[in-house]
């Protein structure tokens, strides 16, 4: 008579013992994924994602960011087309958004293009309320004890004749101030912005926007000429000029920025 046990009958045990292992390993997993730190992006149109069904071809730099980052940071865009720094934390998005922040993450904080549109539920004012809008982020974002990082808006393509011509007045300088004021690291995009669209120039320029002819795609039958959102190229070189100068602006994410070519 066999009395060996068919190998069979040991899988079972096998597999037990396997449980732990595998459960320390998730928790190992998870714990690491928990320490690494977040770069959270608040804002509008210009940084959101958008929706990428039926070929379309719209995207928000803050779509793009990751790619020119390694694994060592983790990106969030929760910036949402149309929202203004009053919409956007009067709406509770910004309440989302802090309740996840832990202490060594970053929150980019980038609005103007609807503060300075009239509707009410979204227009500030230079000087009170879209200050105070931008200020009351950092201070929320320092007492979780992550990083604040404000950036000027992104310029508009306004080209007159072979010069670029500024459109959001005194909106684009509220930024650095409250940077200043409040110990936030800034970050320049429309300075940023501006020299990339200078340097293309009036024609070269189109490429990085929404320009698309009539009939091409089904969602946009009459075709777009729009100067303020960047097509998949354009949202490209603006998210690979704004992760070097996040990398020169904060030390400590330097050595995540993906090398680019120029």
């Amino acid at each position: 008579m066999n009395n060996h046990k068919p190998k069979q009958w040991l899988r079972p045990q096998t597999a037990a013992k396997a449980v732990p292992f595998l459960l320390l390993l998730a928790l190992l997993l998870g714990a690491f994924d928990s320490a690494t730190p977040v770069i959270y992006i608040i804002g509008d149109s210009t940084a959101a994602n958008k929706d990428t069904t039926e070929g379309r071809i719209e995207r928000g730099w803050g779509m793009c960011l990751h790619e020119y980052l390694d694994d060592g940071v983790r990106v969030e865009d929760h910036a949402v087309n149309g929202r203004s720094s009053r919409s956007f934390y009067a709406e509770g998005r910004w309440q989302k958004v802090i309740d996840k922040v832990k202490p060594g993450d970053y929150v980019i904080i980038q609005f103007g293009h609807n503060d300075e549109k009239p509707a009410p539920d979204r227009h500030t004012d230079v000087g009170t309320t879209f200050d105070a809008h931008l200020a009351q982020y950092v201070i929320e974002t320092k007492a979780k004890g992550a990083i604040p990082v404000l950036m000027s808006p992104v310029v508009r393509r306004n080209f007159q004749g072979d010069t670029l011509v500024d459109t959001h007045g005194a909106y684009r300088l509220v930024a650095k101030k409250v940077a200043r004021a409040y110990g936030a690291v800034y970050v320049d995009a429309n300075a940023i912005t501006h020299d990339i669209e200078q340097r293309l120039g009036p024609d070269g320029s189109i490429r990085l926007h929404m320009w698309v002819e009539p009939g091409k795609y089904s969602w946009a039958k009459k075709g777009r000429k729009d100067n303020t959102h960047y097509n998949i190229y354009g949202a490209h070189v603006v998210a690979a000029a704004l992760a070097k100068a996040l990398g020169d602006a904060v030390p400590a994410l330097k050595s995540h920025v993906r090398k680019t070519k120029e």
